[in-house]
């Protein structure tokens, strides 16, 4: 099953995947988009570090996550991605709009092929004020319209607010 999870700033739905993973029963290879460029940044990685239980394995893919799906996935495993938002932000950053549509075009094939159970997650950006340069407008509209391709393709999409799951779509 895969399940797209979204959610605000600070919402929990990082915590509320990590459950979902742990109550999973399968091993958990965590999948990591962050980069370290700033201390703020570092200190939310090693808060999610801090978190995850010892046993889980840890795979860092910051571009290339259909890469990463495609080694890791599998029927007896459970791979939780975090965070979509990050991921699709580097690859805007870069740049380099043929790698960012490659990229984006493997990650939607990749999920579609992949066995065991997929946690995806994802900042909701949708719900703010339209932003007022070219480069956070692109992104906000670029994490809307991968946002409904993903939500296509899981059986379940959950919006986390304040810690609580509400199910946008259940077929599982």
């Amino acid at each position: 099953m895969r399940e797209l999870i979204l959610g605000g700033v600070k919402s929990g739905k990082s915590r509320y995947a990590e459950q979902q993973a742990a109550a999973s029963g399968l091993a958990v290879c965590y999948v990591a988009t962050a980069e370290i460029r700033d201390a703020g940044m570092q200190a939310r990685i090693a808060e999610h570090r801090a978190r995850r239980p010892a046993d889980w394995q840890l795979v860092e893919a910051p571009y290339e996550l259909a890469a990463a799906i495609d080694a890791h996935a599998g029927a007896d495993r459970c791979l939780l991605v975090d965070c979509l938002t990050l991921w699709l932000t580097q690859l805007l950053c870069r740049d380099d709009e043929a790698t960012f549509q490659q990229q984006r075009d493997l990650l939607l094939a990749s999920l579609t092929r992949s066995a065991g159970r997929v946690l995806l997650v994802s900042n909701e950006v949708g719900g703010g004020v339209m932003p007022d340069n070219a480069l956070a407008r692109r992104f906000a509209d670029e994490a809307g319209s991968l946002h409904q391709a993903l939500a296509e393709r899981c059986e379940r999409v959950t919006m986390v607010t304040a810690g609580l799951p509400y199910y946008l779509k259940n077929n599982q």
